[in-house]
């Protein structure tokens, strides 16, 4: 059966919608929120006419477009929430909230510097992120991993801080350690001499670890997944053992 033309102009109507949130979410990232309503429809591959069907106003489309980051970030909430313990949970969701975050200044700027635009999605949003946030936050409380005396108001503006420093840092891989290291700070004292470190998922930060194989320490990495092994003669060592094969030391 084919879809009526109801349901197919919809299913375009919530693609072109995308569209251009994708676009505007990257055009404000790049030219600031002066970029024209005209460049981000081109940039979307869209007729300017469509883009204000679904935004009348560059406001509306902000608001938009901060809404979309929002709810992203809660998903990204409940996701770590399912797959890994609470102070490791915590944590790796604060890094992505900063990750997705460091390159969107002037969009996270309108949410302190404007107040006269359109608000209520934004709001709802807000509330939702704030309350994925507290859950994260009281349960890796409640795991002995975080400390007590900080509030969800504590590590939100944290976060900015560390999404601001992350932005201003000329090399990657330096801003990232930079908010390693202010993030360690909301650890338990017990969990910092632990040594527990931020779990392997994508595009978060790695602590320092030691070869599976040698016991020797590793490196610290701050991007891809973490390495198991100080290096190839350990690696082929190892695959060797579990083939069977491995040979006599």
């Amino acid at each position: 059966m084919t879809a009526a033309p109801q349901d197919a102009g919809r299913a375009d109507a919530r693609r072109n919608r995308r569209k251009v949130l994708a676009a505007a979410s990257q055009a404000f990232d790049e030219h600031g929120l002066d970029v024209s309503l005209g460049v981000i429809a081109r940039q979307a591959g869209v007729g300017a006419g469509t883009v204000y069907r679904h935004f009348p106003s560059k406001e509306i489309l902000l608001e938009a477009v901060l809404v979309q980051h929002l709810d992203d970030l809660v998903d990204a909430a409940r996701q770590w929430a399912g797959r890994v313990d609470p102070v490791a949970a915590f944590l790796g969701f604060l890094l992505e909230v900063v990750e997705t975050s460091h390159g969107r200044k002037h969009a996270c700027d309108a949410l302190t510097t404007q107040t006269s635009w359109p608000r209520p999605s934004l709001s709802a949003s807000a509330r939702r992120f704030r309350q994925a946030l507290e859950e994260l936050l009281r349960a890796a409380q409640q795991a002995g991993g975080v400390r007590t005396d900080v509030g969800t108001d504590d590590v939100a503006a944290l976060t900015v801080g560390c999404a601001t420093m992350w932005s201003a840092h000329r090399d990657r891989n330096g801003g990232a350690r930079i908010v390693r290291l202010a993030l360690e700070s909301l650890r338990t004292p017990m969990a910092v001499t632990q040594g527990r470190g931020f779990r392997d998922t994508p595009g978060a930060l790695h602590t320092t670890s030691r070869c599976e194989e040698c016991g020797d320490r590793l490196e610290a990495r701050f991007t891809g997944r973490p390495a198991r092994y100080c290096g190839a003669t350990c690696r082929q060592r190892a695959h060797r053992r579990r083939l069977g094969t491995a040979t006599p030391s």
